[in-house]
């Protein structure tokens, strides 16, 4: 590897798995990409991303370097590209039928929808699918693996000193604090959490609430709208809009509950995040959120209905009411994430994956 400055290129004759990323705008696919990466090389993967939107210190190739991909790397009949998106699975595609590069190309679905016909015809091309959960997987009409994200469980880590995580975040330190992360928009379910707030404090002075991430341009007036709402309850000074924070782990740290409210996601990290950090979680219905929480035995949260607002204020009052519940969930979180969801089983998952296509050849 060559290292010129914060510049990590690879040399392509080393890389046996290629990773593209094909869109400059950062997304949760982008940020898979950022984090599994290094732990991938780590565990001794011959991995290496490919495309803009990337920090220059993630190991990379350049796309100059598709030019040399008629060599395999050496002890390999082949390469294999991961696509995540169409966007990348056409081009292998290309690579591989027309121009005889030796490729293979796995593909990692997320979505939780129809595919199209365009997007099924790229699928059915694919040499090995991998879905982030089985409900995904119940969506594609191919053979499937099913690999769940996973995340840096120390990066995401219980605070020492609740108080003190509070106080580092600029919160009041003697309030017990809920939160919902991520971008301020309607299918995000904001708007939920919002108005299940304006509920829930006035009877609960011993609770501030938390809103962490960004409107972008075409939400402002949502999120001004939801920040007029709270102002006419009198409820500004207990329901925070905090932004966004590259240090989103520190406030993780600072809450005692946690709450997504979505009414669509894809596969959805948050809830993963908050329970690595020893925070029970009450989540919607959507995306992978059912097969992450646990709501029996061991219980690390509660699932709600989608898009229900009457459900999720009784699931959030159950856990701020009952300290016992809300302190033996979030230990069984901890657990659950260390033993179910780091990401270095989801890269050894994949390894897997690759490890299957290079010994059937």
């Amino acid at each position: 590897m060559a290292d010129r400055g914060q510049t990590a290129i690879v040399d392509v004759k080393d890389v046996e798995v290629i990773a593209p990323n094909f869109k400059k705008r950062l997304s949760g696919v982008t940020s898979t990409i950022i984090q599994l990466v290094p732990i991938q090389r780590n565990l001794g993967q011959k991995v290496a991303a490919l495309g803009p939107g990337l920090p220059g210190r993630l190991p990379h190739i350049r796309f100059s370097d598709l030019t040399r991909l008629w060599r395999p790397p050496e002890g390999k009949p082949f390469r294999i590209w991961h696509a995540r998106r169409n966007i990348e699975m056409l081009p292998a595609i290309i690579l591989r039928d027309l121009l005889r590069m030796p490729l293979k190309i796995v593909f990692t679905s997320a979505s939780q929808r129809k595919h199209s016909g365009w997007t099924k015809w790229l699928i059915s091309r694919m040499d090995a699918v991998i879905a982030t959960s089985g409900k995904t997987a119940g969506y594609l009409e191919v053979p499937s693996n099913v690999v769940l994200h996973g995340i840096d469980t120390h990066r995401f880590a219980p605070a020492a000193d609740k108080a003190a995580a509070r106080r580092a975040c600029g919160l009041d330190e003697t309030k017990k604090t809920v939160g919902c992360f991520g971008r301020v928009r309607h299918q995000k379910g904001t708007d939920l959490f919002v108005e299940s707030m304006i509920r829930l404090l006035p009877d609960r002075p011993d609770w501030n609430a938390i809103i962490a991430g960004r409107a972008t341009p075409q939400h402002i007036s949502f999120e001004n709208d939801l920040k007029q709402r709270v102002a006419a309850a009198g409820l500004s000074d207990r329901i925070l809009f905090v932004g966004e924070h590259t240090n989103i782990d520190d406030w993780y740290k600072a809450l005692d509950l946690f709450i997504a409210p979505q009414r669509w996601e894809g596969f959805g990290l948050t809830p993963l995040e908050a329970m690595s950090t020893a925070v029970p979680v009450v989540a919607t219905d959507v995306g992978a959120f059912p097969e992450l929480l646990v709501t029996g035995p061991g219980e690390t949260g509660i699932i709600i209905a989608r898009d229900n607002i009457d459900a999720m204020v009784d699931a959030a009052a159950q856990l701020m009411d009952d300290t016992a519940r809300r302190d033996a969930a979030a230990d069984h979180a901890r657990a659950h994430s260390l033993q179910s969801f780091s990401i270095d089983g989801e890269a050894q998952k994949l390894g897997a994956v690759y490890n299957r296509l290079f010994s059937a050849a």
